[in-house]
């Protein structure tokens, strides 16, 4: 399950970066919405799932709760999954 997790935080935290750095400034300055809609379900996706699987993995990796809310909070801070992976994840 661990190993799973760590590829959807891969995932999540690429997706997250596509969104932000690349998609939403085409939205904006190209007026094109084009990539928003491409990739605005794929992480959506992988962020529940990212969510689900942190709460699947949580006693496994013995998280204490600030731990955990760490993780969590990771998600919505680009860079914050891969930072929260190499942090957190034992395994």
């Amino acid at each position: 399950m661990t190993v799973i997790f760590k590829i959807v935080a891969f995932l999540e935290g690429i997706s997250y970066l596509l969104l932000l750095f690349i998609a939403t400034p085409i939205k904006h300055f190209k007026e094109d919405p084009t990539y928003v809609k491409m990739l605005g379900m794929p992480h959506g996706l992988l962020f529940v799932l990212y969510i689900i699987l942190a709460f699947l993995i949580k006693s496994e990796q013995k998280w204490t709760k600030k731990e955990f809310w760490r993780v969590l909070v990771a998600s919505v801070i680009p860079f914050g999954t891969f930072v929260a992976v190499k942090k957190y994840v034992k395994g």
